[in-house]
Formats: C-alpha cells, sequence, structure tokens
C-alpha cells in the first residue's frame, strides 16, 4: 500500500483475483503468460485512475463542503464574540479569505469530477457554504459580491430543499433503520440563506430593498423550518426504535442543533431589523401603533428562546450518545463544528438582546470551544488527507466493481463467440470480423 492509501496493482489485482459473473462461471484477474503474469487491464486501469491528481478529481465528494461550513462559522463566531478585540477580528479576516479559498477549490474539483453519483450526494453543503462566505462579507461590508451571492445563495437553497425530499419520496426506497440527521442538510440550506438574507436586509441603504429581502427571507425561513421539524419527529422514531446511530456515523447526531441554532438566529435578526423597517417603508398600517415592527420583534426573540431550549435536548442527546463508545476520526467530524456554531450564534445572539451576563459568557464560552475543535478536526483532516487515506469516495467500490465485473463477463463471452466461429489468429488474440484486434 502506499502513502496515498491507493492499492498497487498487485494488489488490487490479488484482491480481485477471483470474480463471480452472471452464468456462474469464475474468471482471474490475472492469468499466466509465457512465463509473466499479465494483470486485467481494468484493474490497471483503476490503480492509473487513483494515483496524483486523478485521485483526488476521482474520490471528491460533496461532503468536503462541509469543511467550508464549518470554516466559515468559525470566522462570524470571532467576529461576533461578545469579548471581542481587534486582533480577533484581523484572525476572523484570515479565517474567511482562506475559506474563500477552500470553496473556490472545491467547487472547481467538483465541476472537473466525473462520477455523477457523487455530484448530487449531499448537495446542501453547497448552498450552506456559500452562504458562510457571503454572510461574513455583509457583516464587514456589504458589497456587490455579497449581495449577488445572497441572489445566488437563496435559488440553490430553495432549489435543493425542494427536489432533494422529492428524490427521497419518488426514487428511493428507504428504511427507518438506515435514517440519520444527515436528511437535515438540505433542509438547513434555506434557514441558512433566511440568517444571511436578516444580515444582508440591516445593513441595504435603500428601505424598499431591504424590506423585500426581510419578507423573502422569512418565506425562506417558512420552506425550510417547518420541514426540518418534521424530520426531527421522524428522526426521534427512528433513535428511540433502532437505537443510535452506528459509530461510523455518530456524528450526525449533532446535526439536529443546525436548524434549531440558525433557525433561531434567523428569527432575532429578521425581527431586529423588522422593528426599524417596518415604520420606514409604512408595512402594515392597519396596525395600531407602534405597528408590527415591535410584535415581530417580541415574537422573534421569544420562539427563538423555545428553540435555544429545545436545542439544549438535542445537545445532551448528542453528548450522550457519542461518551458511549470511541468513534474513527473521518469526514462526518466536521458535522461537529457547523451545528454547534450555529447554534453558539443563537447563544451570542440572545445574550446581546438580554441584559444577561450569563448568556454572553457561555456564548464565548461556546466560541472558544468551537474554534479549538475547528482547529482539531482541521488539523486531523490535513494530517490524514496526505497520510492516511482521507480522500476516498466510498460509493467508488461499487461503481469499479460494477465496471470490473461488466467488462470481464463480456469479453468472456465476445472471447467464447469469437472462438465457436474460428475468429482467433495464431496468437490466441481474438479478432473482430473486420481484422482489427480487439481492445484489452
Amino acid at each position: 500500500m502506499d502513502p496515498s492509501g491507493a492499492g498497487t496493482c498487485a494488489q488490487i489485482a490479488r484482491q480481485d483475483a477471483i470474480r463471480k459473473v452472471d452464468d456462474g462461471n469464475t474468471i482471474p484477474s490475472s492469468y499466466e503468460s509465457g512465463g509473466a503474469k499479465t494483470f486485467d487491464p481494468v484493474d490497471i486501469e483503476i490503480a492509473k485512475q487513483n494515483t496524483g491528481w486523478r485521485k483526488i478529481v476521482r474520490n471528491f465528494t460533496p461532503s468536503w463542503f462541509s469543511v467550508t461550513m464549518g470554516t466559515g462559522i468559525v470566522s462570524i463566531l470571532l467576529h461576533n464574540l461578545p469579548y471581542n478585540g481587534a486582533w480577533l477580528k484581523y484572525i476572523s479576516i484570515i479565517i474567511f479569505v482562506l475559506n474563500i479559498v477552500l470553496f473556490c477549490t472545491f467547487l472547481g474539483i467538483s465541476l472537473c469530477n466525473d462520477t455523477a453519483s457523487s455530484a448530487i450526494a449531499i448537495p446542501g453543503n453547497v448552498p450552506d457554504g456559500a452562504s458562510n462566505d457571503y454572510k461574513y462579507d455583509c457583516l464587514c461590508v456589504c458589497t456587490g459580491l455579497g449581495r449577488m451571492g445572497g441572489l445566488f445563495d437563496a435559488v440553490v437553497s430553495v432549489a435543493t430543499c425542494f427536489y432533494l425530499p422529492f428524490v427521497i419520496m419518488s426514487l428511493h426506497k428507504v428504511e427507518l433503520s438506515t435514517m440519520t440527521a444527515a436528511w437535515l442538510l438540505p433542509i438547513v440550506a434555506p434557514i441558512v440563506a433566511a440568517a444571511s438574507g436578516g444580515i444582508v436586509a440591516s445593513v441595504l441603504p435603500n428601505p424598499e430593498h431591504a424590506l423585500y429581502t426581510v419578507l423573502i427571507s422569512y418565506i425562506l425561513f417558512g420552506t425550510g423550518f417547518p420541514l426540518a421539524m418534521t424530520i426531527l419527529v421522524i428522526y426521534f422514531q427512528r433513535l428511540t426504535v433502532y437505537k443510535i446511530p452506528p459509530r461510523e456515523v455518530i456524528v450526525s447526531v449533532f446535526l439536529p442543533l443546525g436548524p434549531l441554532g440558525q433557525g433561531g438566529f434567523a428569527l432575532m435578526q429578521l425581527g431586529k431589523v423588522s422593528l426599524t423597517l417596518f415604520p420606514q417603508t409604512n408595512t402594515l398600517p392597519a396596525i395600531p401603533a407602534p405597528g408590527p415592527g415591535p410584535i415581530f420583534y417580541t415574537l422573534g426573540f421569544l420562539f427563538a428562546l423555545i428553540m435555544w431550549g429545545f436545542g439544549l435536548l438535542w445537545l445532551f442527546f448528542a453528548l450522550a450518545s457519542i461518551s458511549r463508545s470511541r468513534f474513527p476520526f473521518n469526514m462526518g467530524w466536521w458535522g461537529f463544528t457547523f451545528p454547534l456554531g450555529v447554534f453558539t450564534t443563537s447563544t451570542v445572539m440572545i445574550g446581546a438582546e438580554l441584559p444577561s451576563r450569563f448568556f454572553r459568557v457561555l456564548g464565548t464560552v461556546f466560541s472558544v470551544l468551537v474554534t479549538a475543535l475547528w482547529v482539531m478536526v482541521a488539523v486531523g483532516t490535513v494530517k490524514r488527507a496526505f497520510w492516511g487515506g482521507l480522500i476516498f469516495a466510498p460509493c467508488l467500490k461499487d461503481v469499479e466493481g460494477a465496471e470490473r465485473e461488466a467488462r470481464i463477463h463480456f469479453e468472456g463471452r465476445g472471447k467464447k463467440g469469437d472462438k465457436e466461429s474460428g475468429d482467433e489468429n495464431g496468437n490466441g488474440v481474438v479478432q473482430r470480423r473486420t481484422g482489427i484486434p480487439s481492445p484489452v
């Protein structure tokens, strides 16, 4: 096994030396020719594709966008830290720039990836990662990039939220025992977009544009949050009937914190903007003074506080689940950072709206813990990506196996048919009717 984690030709050939095909026969992947061992060309081609930059592109999956989700939320937490300093803001800007580079790199690799199955595996991570980038952009300065990014993120988030649940309902046979909280990933995308829309609306100079942004953000929240709560009910039933997930995906138990934390932040941010924006735009004038602004603001904070309490319950479930056994490091560990990060943003926002030192201190503690967790997971990812074989797409195992089986089965039947018709030359090479040697 080489340092990159890819098997050599000999190892691949030995592992798949005997395979069964549809007619029940077994065909070896290597054979003796003139005293030398010749390997199946399919195995050689697969080994070739599993080295260098081809391995990175071929094995890239959308789960890598969870890196940008976690990195983006850390930059936001450091920027909004209750007890902040100028040096922390500089660090948050550096992490933000790093996140932009990571997002563009992952997007470029995913566009080069010719594996169709991975292109639709977890597309919810892509708009979530993009929203963190332009959300930070609007926290610092509302640029044209931030506004265009918001439009892009809203469209992709809605498309993801609408399309993937329908795919699950219409194309896939799903068992309750195999369900994980990863179902929430595409659903939380419009909730993240709604929270980002509240930040954009707070810095837009045109009140009418800000009003449209707020209204669209409430609609985005409505498309995602009720469905997320529905999935949480199903997921709770799955946990009670089939117990906690296996250790390979145990980190997914933190994902319910995502819609609860981000949803609470979205309602508070939108309510805060509505408090000053609705009187300026004369929205809902039939409501007597002081108007609808205080109502939206108060209800937003009330529901956010309730959602924060519900998040505490799921946080306990998650911590209790991972404490029961050790689990291996994999890309799923990035599932720690974003859910805990958005739950922390909700905590910080509550502390900013209340005269409560408790929530400000708690928000600071959570922010430091999430940042430390991000550093630990980032170091582990870099280490294992270069030396531990982390760059690996499990879905390719079945694809390569099916490709190998089909090729061997096809060639086996082709050679059998050609031998019966006498189309074999003196060297034992099967030829087509045109006389051109068949490709191996």
